[in-house]
Formats: structure tokens, C-alpha cells, sequence
């Protein structure tokens, strides 16, 4: 398969990483964002979203959004729960993370990496390091006592959030003031098959 995406976006690290653990075979196409090149014509009969990242299976259908992919690529994995309740929980940590914990760790660090932190955005920027505290306290208190988001099973939960919280840093948040988040990372970093962002 094909994946489609920028080495510095979380979203498509997310892809990499996933297929890096299950041992899946692909070649990348890293697509500039800033240069416009997910806008291009040839990019949006792919995905007429306009967004990275996407994958391309060998028979030509294509997904787009990533932990949609990641569901894909992990199906019948242990990165799914076989416990029910267990998937449902690791559901409700994906939707948490693209609807609560992207729009605020990743847009600061969006602003402040890509963009160079505009004066226009600078307030935006403020108001978001407020957001994202919230966010990164609430995962900490989640991880209490035990290993991974969901307790002590490592899934799609893990490599979702992961993403942009171990460069959250970069969006200007202080990842020391979060001693479980840093366990938690150590604990990711430690699995078989792992692979850096830039790797």
C-alpha cells in the first residue's frame, strides 16, 4: 500500500507507527502541506477533503482520516480489544482525541512549528495552552495506576494520543508538569516495532 503524508504531521505518524508494530509493508509519499500539496488535483481525487493522511490499497480504494486507517490496519491485531466493553473504550479515546485533544495540542503546535507562531494567531495560541493544560491533566489522572489508556492492554487508544502528545513540547506545553504522561510515553517507546516520528 501507498501512504500518503507529512513526517512531521501526528496524524500521519499515527499510520507509520501502526504499520511499523504490525509489520505491514508500505512505501510513503510525503505530500508538503505548506507548498499546497494536498490541494492539487491529483491529491483531491484521492481525498476531496483536501487532508492528510490517506492510504492507497494495491486494488486502488482509498481511506482517508487517520484513526480510520489505523482501525483498518489493525483489525483482528491486539491493538483491537477483544473485550466489548474494553473496545468501546478504546473508541471513546479515539473520538477524545480528534474531537477534544487535536483541536488544541496539535493546532499550538501547528502554530507555533509550521507557522512560526503569526501575530494574528498569538492570542489563539494563549487561549489554546489553556485548553490543552486541561486536556493533558485529564490524561494524566487517566493513566493513574496503570499502564496504558485503557489499563494495562496497549491500543489503537495509545498510538492515537501519543502522536501529538510526545511533541506536545513543541506547541509549547510542559510535558514535566505530567509524571504519568511520561510513564506512559516510556511504556509506548518501549513496544515492539516502535518507531520515532522522524524515523
Amino acid at each position: 500500500m501507498t501512504v500518503y503524508g507529512d513526517e512531521k504531521s501526528g496524524n500521519c505518524y499515527k499510520i507509520k507507527l501502526t504499520l511499523a508494530l504490525l509489520k505491514i509493508d508500505y512505501q510513503w509519499f510525503d505530500i508538503d502541506i505548506m507548498a499546497g500539496g494536498t490541494q492539487t488535483k491529483a491529491f483531491l481525487a484521492k481525498n476531496p477533503n483536501g487532508k492528510l493522511p490517506v492510504i492507497e490499497l494495491d486494488d486502488g480504494r482509498v481511506l482517508a482520516e487517520s484513526n480510520a486507517i489505523i482501525g483498518y490496519l489493525a483489525a483482528g491485531s491486539a491493538l483491537i480489544p477483544g473485550d466489548e466493553f474494553n473496545k468501546a473504550l478504546m473508541y471513546q479515546w479515539l473520538f477524545f482525541e480528534q474531537y477534544s485533544h487535536e483541536p488544541c495540542i496539535a493546532v499550538a503546535r501547528f502554530i507555533k512549528l509550521y507557522q512560526g507562531m503569526p501575530v494574528e494567531r498569538q492570542a489563539e495560541f494563549e487561549r489554546l495552552q489553556i485548553q490543552g493544560d486541561k486536556v493533558l491533566k485529564l490524561l494524566d489522572n487517566q493513566l493513574v495506576g496503570q499502564a496504558f489508556m485503557i489499563g494495562e492492554q496497549f491500543s489503537l487508544a495509545d498510538i492515537a494520543l501519543y502522536a501529538y502528545t510526545h511533541v506536545a513540547h513543541e506547541g509549547g506545553f510542559d510535558l514535566s508538569l505530567y509524571p504519568n504522561i511520561q510513564q506512559w510515553l516510556a511504556n509506548i517507546e518501549s513496544q515492539a516495532g516502535f518507531v520515532s516520528m522522524l524515523d
